[in-house]
């Protein structure tokens, strides 16, 4: 009974609508600018849209810079592609808002000093993208691939995406540090591997499907599902 409820609940929370329907409405917990002057950092994530999110998320990044009126976001996206030649989409926008009818979920979000840290940290990091002009929704690079290497290139930013971010673990090269820098991940452009670190723990990737045991905030990870356990609380 809990599988079958379980299943219908991600049927149900992925749109059957057309792109031009679904919503992109705020819902309204990005802290407001005119009432937080600070620096501000944040990374999103929402169910892809339509069938794909079934399997996986869209994440994103967003930031407001001290006084100012308005939030940047930057992502990627196929369409992207397609109309401007980059994937990489970096622009002034609501950070909160819904993924096509999708509600997002803040997976990490800081003020003040570390954010500027980390916003100036950011802005190089996407200039050094290495997929900049391609984007494959399977293995990769995809939307994930790009939040994850921003991840790992800024180490204040002390979270990893969870497993249903299919294209995490896509980058150059078969080994690189996991986001914590406490381990290692290889793989062949995300289609399998495996991982170990002191804060990720152990896991193992196949068809850009993640399965992993986190024991630095006991958890199991595992596809559709994403994380079954403590919530994530950072390195």
């Amino acid at each position: 009974m809990i599988r079958i409820l379980f299943f219908l609940a991600i049927l149900t929370s992925c749109s059957t609508k057309s792109w031009r329907e679904a919503s992109r409405e705020s819902i309204g917990i990005a802290p407001v600018p005119s009432t937080h002057q600070e620096e501000v950092f944040q990374i999103y994530y929402a169910r892809a849209f339509s069938w794909k999110g079934y399997f996986a998320i869209h994440p994103w990044i967003s930031w407001k810079e001290a006084g100012e009126s308005t939030y940047t976001v930057a992502q990627v996206t196929t369409w992207n592609v397609r109309r401007l030649g980059s994937a990489i989409s970096v622009v002034k926008d609501l950070p909160d808002r819904k993924w096509f009818d999708s509600e997002p979920s803040l997976l990490f979000d800081v003020r003040g000093e570390k954010a500027k840290l980390i916003i100036e940290k950011v802005k190089k990091a996407i200039e050094h993208y290495p997929y900049k002009d391609f984007y494959k929704i399977w293995p990769g690079p995809n939307s994930n691939t790009f939040v994850s290497y921003i991840i790992r290139e800024v180490p204040e930013i002390d979270i990893e995406l969870p497993s249903t971010a299919i294209g995490k673990n896509y980058f150059p090269g078969v080994v690189s540090s996991t986001a914590s820098e406490t381990g290692f991940v290889f793989s062949l452009f995300g289609l399998a591997g495996f991982h170990l670190g002191a804060a990720e723990g152990v896991g193992v990737h196949f068809l850009g499907l993640n399965f992993g045991v986190d024991l630095w905030t006991p958890a199991i990870e595992i596809p559709f599902a994403g994380r079954l356990g403590f919530p994530d609380k950072g390195f």
